[in-house]
């Protein structure tokens, strides 16, 4: 099956003050976001060479005792600042298998006092290794410049969509935008072609996530080319009645372009219109190899409603995606059921004061 022609959006088009180049980036990304779930993007301000720095500094701390990085590990904080350790994550509407990968998060930005305190483990402080200034500074500023990147791609949808341009900017103002790295394991030569994936498929529960690019790195430490064309990243395409089940693409744009996909958050409050791209990362075929990765997610604030814009909802979309939810409701259910946060965290979501009336029966 040939592989489908995915638009390229050039953001100084959106950026720009010329109508006809503003609609004609809104157009791309109407069909890119509508009939595929993802875009390429060009000039989008994020510097290559400075996301190769991120990933030699990861891959320095990657390689730093067990011991050693458990002291950066937070899962009182559901794992959403800091070190994640291999096989903590889990897919939804997957095998079950945990994903074979150490991350570490971070937030680019500050967070809202307000909701840090309504939501202290979706908006926690950073966690820096000690001594790893430029880890720090370069993560931040990738994470930042991927996120600007995220902001113009959102006006542009809201365009396509016919919304006022900053619809979408608007809900995720405040949000709890994370940008994670992410090292994926070397297989030994029992576990090749045994079913193991690095990340099973799965689709992502936050507004837009952009990713810009990632890298193999063989058996002896050196970035290299792919060591077969079974591994890495692969995102699936919205089905068609001619073709349901979609397309598998090879997650790696054009030369100077990263890719944005639709999450969760977007596709309910377009009522479907745009749909979460699922996705999935391969382990090779060989031994010995790693692969090295980061995402930005944005997310709309947690105190926004879930649910089809009214521009969306029409009878088939309020029965798809009701009730309305608040994000940060649905991210903590979501975090559960991914394995980042214990099932107890569930506790918040209803009232948990019934052991007062118990009190004062036995008072």
């Amino acid at each position: 099956m040939s592989q489908p022609s995915i638009p390229t959006v050039d953001l100084a088009d959106l950026r720009s003050n010329d109508p006809s180049r503003i609609a004609s980036a809104s157009a791309a990304i109407r069909e890119a976001f509508g009939t595929y779930g993802l875009v390429y993007v060009m000039n989008h301000g994020v510097d290559p060479n400075g996301v190769s720095r991120v990933y030699d500094e990861f891959r320095t701390l990657s390689q730093q005792p067990v011991a050693e990085k458990q002291k950066l590990a937070r899962p009182d904080l559901w794992f959403q600042r800091g070190w994640t350790p291999p096989n903590t994550e889990i897919a939804v509407a997957a095998g079950g298998q945990p994903d074979f990968k150490e991350c570490y998060f971070m937030a680019p930005y500050e967070s809202d006092p307000v909701l840090e305190a309504q939501y202290p483990e979706l908006y926690p402080p950073n966690i820096w290794p000690e001594g790893m200034t430029a880890f720090r500074e370069e993560y931040t500023k990738m994470g930042r410049a991927l996120h600007e990147a995220g902001l113009a791609l959102l006006r542009g949808a809201a365009h396509a969509l016919g919304l006022a341009p900053n619809t979408f900017t608007d809900i995720c103002e405040g949000g709890a935008h994370v940008t994670r790295i992410l090292h994926y394991l070397a297989l030994s030569p029992e576990q090749v072609n045994t079913g193991i994936l690095w990340g099973e498929e799965h689709t992502d529960f936050n507004l837009l996530t952009l990713l810009p690019g990632g890298r193999f790195v063989d058996p002896t430490g050196n970035v290299a080319p792919k060591p077969d064309d079974k591994s890495g990243l692969f995102l699936r395409t919205r089905g068609t009645p001619e073709n349901p089940a979609g397309v598998q693409v090879r997650g790696r744009p054009p030369e100077g372009c990263i890719v944005a996909q639709i999450g969760q958050q977007l596709e309910m409050l377009t009522g479907g219109v745009f749909v979460a791209t699922p996705h999935v990362i391969t382990a090779p075929g060989v031994p010995g190899w790693t692969r090295d990765s980061s995402a930005h997610f944005m997310h709309a604030s947690a105190n926004s409603v879930l649910f089809p814009l009214e521009k969306f909802q029409t009878p088939a979309a309020r029965s798809a995606y009701r009730p309305p939810v608040l994000a940060g409701t649905y991210a903590i259910k979501t975090l559960v059921d991914i394995g980042l946060a214990p099932k107890a965290a569930l506790d918040q979501l209803g009232y948990r004061h019934y052991d007062r009336l118990e009190a004062q029966r036995g008072a």
